[in-house]
């Protein structure tokens, strides 16, 4: 089973910066569009960003992180996904997602982890 995990989640106070990773077998980043969702409890999956795969200097973001987060791919089986700038309503569960895996319908999404930005 294909294992997709995140970390580096935590408590910032606004205006700080995270830095969230997303590990993955090598062959799932490579033939996979890597991206990122969030969500909040009683809300919908929201997109946050993603890249085609390998091509994370084309990464698209959401209008409401464009700017402020930024993607790049750290090693072979690790990407980082850098929030700065961080606004109170960044707070969310943010979920790291291999998507579209050899161009197919196949996908797969890790557990997330926390992202909790305070006033």
């Amino acid at each position: 089973q294909v294992q997709v995990v995140e970390s580096g989640g935590g408590s910032v106070q606004a205006g700080g910066s995270l830095q969230l990773s997303c590990s993955a077998p090598e062959y799932i980043i490579r033939y996979c569009e890597m991206g990122w969702y969030r969500q909040v409890p009683g809300k919908e999956r929201e997109f946050v960003t993603s890249s085609p795969s390998g091509q994370y200097t084309s990464a698209q973001f959401s209008d409401a992180v464009k700017g402020r987060f930024t993607v790049s791919q750290y090693a072979t089986n690790i990407l980082y996904l850098q929030m700065n700038s961080l606004k109170t309503e960044d707070t969310a569960r943010y979920y790291c997602v291999a998507d579209r895996c050899w161009r197919t319908a196949t996908n797969y999404w890790g557990q997330g982890t926390q992202v909790t930005v305070s006033s």
